[in-house]
This record gives structure tokens, sequence and C-alpha cells, in this order.
């Protein structure tokens, strides 16, 4: 996630205001809720599995962003997600100034039982930070946890499809700016009039404060009471705040295009952006609480008109 190394630089070039916000605005009520719409073991396996040494820290055109996709596209296959388009691939090219040419987002598709030709994204990014002086940074929580989350909703859509159309979208060179996210909002296969939403999922797995933060209300203030009334599930904090993350992930190119957006994500810790963000620090029920929390937030948007 890019978070304070691009805020300041995003914000400029799209002139929006960037006010601190280290508390939150709003705290929802915390509810004990045990039961699970996805396999646990399944969530954690996969997030351990993205953050091995063997995916290189998924740098943007490596061989371990390689390796990543198709184990991407492997899973999406294996559990009933279609390519949006012909194929899940969506290339695209990288800014002249970064020695890596092209990026590869990968774009999933589940069809609306009742409202297909409107869609909710769902997103998070599967590239990171690659080899630095010799050390991999494997970007456990940032963002193989949002990958991963990701396939926790591809699961439970096999048993409750959406009334909504769903996009499961895996981008890429978020770490290089945004640039997958951003293009593939410019270069939408579905018209931008019919996206609706995008729930966005960066850095979800560890919380020494159990606190999960929402982002995007503040925008667009029809979120606000879906999220102070969204069921909590084990001892997860959600939280509204944190506006100056508006531009610090996949979610901006959304908003830039005036899409709603809710982004969900914790607060940096001290592995963030640093060779330490290994799967052994993240923290497990937390973050299979937060996956359901944000299940459950969809639940209620996926049966409200959009």
């Amino acid at each position: 996630m890019l978070r304070f190394k691009l805020i300041l630089s995003i914000c400029i070039l799209f002139t929006f205001s960037c006010t601190s916000q280290n508390k939150s605005k709003t705290e929802t009520k915390t509810q004990v809720e045990t039961s699970y719409d996805f396999s646990e073991k399944a969530l954690l396996a996969h997030i351990k599995e993205l953050s091995d040494d063997a995916y290189e820290g998924r740098e943007t055109g490596t061989k371990g962003a390689k390796k990543a996709k198709k184990y991407i596209i492997a899973e999406f296959e294996r559990l009933g997600v279609k390519p949006l388009g012909k194929v899940f691939e969506q290339a695209f090219p990288l800014p002249k100034n970064k020695k890596i040419k092209q990026g590869e987002n990968i774009i999933g598709f589940i069809k609306g039982s009742e409202t297909p030709n409107e869609y909710i994204i769902i997103s998070a990014h599967y590239d990171h930070e690659g080899i630095k002086k010799g050390k991999i940074y494997n970007g456990a929580d940032d963002d193989a946890s949002g990958i991963s989350a990701l396939f926790a909703f591809a699961e439970y859509f096999q048993k409750y499809p959406p009334k909504h159309s769903v996009i499961l979208a895996a981008f890429d060179a978020e770490e290089k700016g945004l640039v997958g996210s951003f293009y593939y909002v410019e270069n939408s296969i579905v018209p931008k009039t019919q996206l609706k939403l995008n729930i966005n999922m960066d850095m979800i797995s560890r919380s020494d404060k159990k606190e999960l933060y929402a982002v995007g209300p503040q925008h667009y203030p029809q979120y606000k009471s879906i999220i102070e009334n969204t069921k909590i599930s084990g001892e997860v904090s959600l939280k509204i705040g944190h506006k100056e993350w508006t531009f610090a992930s996949d979610h901006a190119g959304f908003h830039k295009a005036k899409i709603p957006f809710v982004y969900f994500g914790v607060e940096d810790h001290k592995d963030y952006h640093k060779p330490t963000d290994d799967f052994e620090n993240i923290h497990p029920t937390f973050y299979t609480n937060a996956v359901q929390t944000i299940i459950t937030f969809f639940k209620e948007v996926d049966g409200k008109k959009l």
C-alpha cells in the first residue's frame, strides 16, 4: 500500500484536501460473531502461500508476480469465477520512467441474480515491493491479506450468489503509483455508469488494537449508517476515519471518476513496507473476523438499491 509515501503528491495532483484524522470519527458497536461464510483454514493458507519467499515479493513484472498471477487465476477458476472479458488478464503499460514496462490486472466476474447490469467492484492488489538489497519484502499484510479475502468472497458467492454483478479485481502495480487500478477505471469493459461501488481491501490482517477502518463515508454519506450498523465478527472494532487515506490505495481511481468507494484497512504497523511483513506477524483471529465483517457489510449493500 502506498499510504503516506504517495498521499501528498496524489493529493496535490487532484487538488483534494488531506487533513489528517489520526482518530476515528465514528465507532460502531461491537458484537460477537463466531461463524464464517468461508473456510478460515483456506483464508490463512492463501495469505501464507502468497507471502512465501518463493514469490520474491511479487514486484510488478517479475517472476514472482507472474507466479502470483497464475496462483490467483487458478484459484478463481477453482471457485467458479469467470473472466470479465475473454481472459482474466488485463495488460497495461507502466510510465516510461519505470524500469518495468508492463503490468497485468486480473479481473474476475460473477453475474448478479437480480440486478446483473449494476456492478460492485471488490478489489485488492497482488503486487508488492519485491527484493531490495537482497531482502525479500513478502507483503503478507500488504496486500496478500486483501487477495486472500477476494478468495473468501468467491467462496461465499458459491453458496450465496450476489444480487448485483460482482467484479473481483486483483490489481497490479499499486506500489508503482496505483497504475493498474487507474488503468482499469479508465479502460473499463463495463460502462462507468454501471459501476456502482468499489469495496477495496488493502492491509486488513493485523491490528494490536483490533481496529478495522472504513474510509469512504466522508465522501459518500449514504454508506455511513450501513457501516455503523454492520454486524461485527468477533472483537473487531469497525471505525469510520482516516479521510487522509482517500488516495492511499486502489480506491483512488474510482473516487476520481466519481464512483463511490469504501476502503477497509488497518493503521500502519512496525512492519509496514519492511521485509518483516511476513505471515508469522499477522493476527489470524483478527484477520478472519475482519474478512467476515467486510463480507457482512457487502451483504447489506448488495441488498439495497445502489
